[in-house]
């Protein structure tokens, strides 16, 4: 008897919780809602940023990514990458000049337009950056750290751009 007594006071402290966080006005990020039905990602094909956006705008509800260049003019929006670059820097070295630290960075810029030119989002620039230590004796597990912190801020940055696609409001 105290256990279903136990497990209906856990069930009611869950609901209660529940109640109160719908209260406050959380909800769950949902997929986003764009303003245009096609997109043509103008970026090349070998681009890993490229292939993961137009992955995600294919999975998103009812858009359509053009991939034939001759078919770009069909489609409603035009994004267009500006500046694509990853960067690694020092930022930190031992007292014998070995490095310690590395700074690394994902710079993209772009842009958004209608194949008529009118410009939806004018040049947008994101940055992602994360430190990372070095260590000469792990070479290559540094090298594994560093291939997947670059994903990591690639996830990020393709995060934001389907952010701001979905806030643009009209065509």
């Amino acid at each position: 008897m105290q256990r279903r007594h136990l497990l209906l006071s856990a069930s009611a402290i869950g609901a209660s919780a529940l109640l109160v966080t719908a209260g406050c006005g959380f909800k769950l990020r949902a997929a986003p809602n764009f303003a245009f039905k096609s997109i043509y990602v103008n970026m090349a094909e070998g681009s890993t940023l490229g292939n993961q956006l137009k992955r995600i705008l294919a999975s998103s509800n009812n858009i359509l990514v053009v991939t034939d260049p001759q078919q770009m003019m069909t489609s409603d929006v035009i994004l267009d990458p500006l500046f694509d670059q990853r960067q690694k820097v020092v930022t930190a070295v031992n007292a014998a000049g070995l490095v310690r630290e590395y700074k690394l960075r994902l710079l993209f810029s772009f842009k958004l337009r209608t194949p008529q030119g009118k410009e939806l989002i004018p040049q947008a620039d994101l940055e992602q950056q994360r430190d990372i230590s070095f260590n000469e004796s792990a070479v290559l597990a540094k090298e594994a750290e560093e291939g997947l912190l670059y994903r990591d801020m690639q996830s990020d940055i393709v995060q934001q751009i389907m952010r701001r696609l979905a806030a643009v409001q009209s065509l």
